[in-house]
């Protein structure tokens, strides 16, 4: 025997009203963010491109 379900309400009421302008925010997406292995990589790089620079401009002539 089928169970009496009672009728739903037709329109659904909102604890409170919307703020129209969070809605855009809610909608964006963060862009990518950079691999940490490939931060790492170019931050080694960068360091060792610099310790180049520094001993090509200051030789050490230490014995």
């Amino acid at each position: 025997m089928p169970q009496f379900t009672s009728p739903r309400p037709m329109r659904l009421t909102t604890r409170k009203p919307r703020n129209p302008v969070v809605l855009p925010a809610l909608k964006r997406q963060a862009g990518r963010h950079q691999d940490a292995k490939d931060a790492h990589a170019l931050r080694q790089q960068a360091r060792l491109e610099l310790r180049r620079l520094l001993r090509d401009r200051f030789p050490d002539d230490s014995p």
